[in-house]
């Protein structure tokens, strides 16, 4: 997978700003190639423990490929991305509404993601949901 990075200048939260963008325009291969390599994803709250840490940006693809033909995120009411003192992390709080294809369920969730970058790309992702608030949505639904 070629990766298409931003310049090595790039600050975590501008890197995390563009990552949620292409997350929201359903281009998860765009998004993956925002990571290196080696990155660590993780989402805690997942009721999957197989999903609660994924390393590598072929296992996070992988995993995410199918989210947009089963989850259609319609807008973004939400999105703070906040700098930290270290350009090389970034929180966003941010939230989405939609809804999940399969059973068309109402899909409203709000997030708390978490980056660092390094040479331009993001080398750990971490995000916080409401497992039980995904549950409800997803029913029998998987991506």
């Amino acid at each position: 997978m070629k990766t298409a990075h931003l310049s090595n200048e790039a600050t975590a939260a501008q890197l995390l700003k563009r990552s949620l963008e292409t997350f929201l325009a359903k281009d998860i291969k765009a998004w993956a190639e925002l990571c290196d390599e080696h990155v660590v994803v993780e989402f805690p709250f997942s009721p999957d423990p197989a999903t609660r840490k994924m390393i590598g940006r072929a296992a996070v693809y992988k995993y995410l490929k199918d989210y947009p033909k089963v989850i259609d995120l319609h807008s973004a009411p939400h999105m703070k991305i906040r700098a930290t003192d270290d350009p090389k992390t970034a929180v966003a709080e941010w939230s989405v509404s939609g809804h999940v294809i399969p059973n068309g369920n109402s899909y409203e969730m709000s997030y708390a993601t978490f980056v660092s970058v390094e040479n331009g790309l993001i080398v750990n992702y971490r995000e916080y949901w409401d497992p039980m608030t995904f549950l409800k949505n997803m029913g029998d639904a998987r991506f």
